[in-house]
């Protein structure tokens, strides 16, 4: 497994839409492993393929292993069944958009589909943090960043601090 060069925005790669990908791809379990290594590194809590410039219907969370035991998560082809609860708004940071939190408002709970490595269809209901990990890698799998969560006077003004 391999640390990757992240992609910083504005790389056109974290504006495009993923594809799915076969859990069966021999490859699929050395980027996983890539993704991993390269979330450790960066210090990050997920990480999404398009972040490395893979553009794979893949991500990966652990959002426990900066304050106790590692819990590494695999998202394999996820699809968003339901967000619901109330919504709340948090900073958010990227590491596609580095030392440039941004609120960002989402549900707290949401329902989700995917894929194991081994190809089984899961599905499971995540809340707090995790759900908003979730949901953030989720985006960039579609395309999307956390400056697209933004009015457009304060995406500006964000965009603005992030080039200088």
């Amino acid at each position: 497994m391999a640390v990757r060069e992240l992609r910083l925005w504005p790389d056109p790669v974290l504006s495009q839409v993923c594809d799915p990908v076969d859990p069966a791809d021999p490859e699929l379990g050395a980027l996983i492993g890539d993704l991993f290594d390269t979330l450790y590194a960066a210090g990050g809590r997920g990480l999404a393929a398009p972040q490395i410039a893979v553009l794979h219907r893949v991500f990966v969370v652990d959002v426990t292993w900066k304050e106790g035991a590692r819990d590494p998560r695999v998202f394999i082809n996820p699809v968003l069944e339901k967000a619901h609860g109330e919504a709340a708004t948090m900073d958010e940071q990227c590491l596609s958009i580095p030392d440039l939190p941004m609120p960002v408002t989402r549900p707290q709970t949401l329902r989700l589909t995917w894929d194991a490595q081994d190809g089984t269809r899961m599905s499971g209901t995540f809340d707090g943090i995790l759900a908003r990990c979730i949901q953030h890698e989720l985006d960039h799998l579609n395309g999307t960043v956390i400056f697209d969560h933004q009015s457009p006077e304060d995406r500006a003004a964000l965009e603005a601090r992030y080039a200088a």
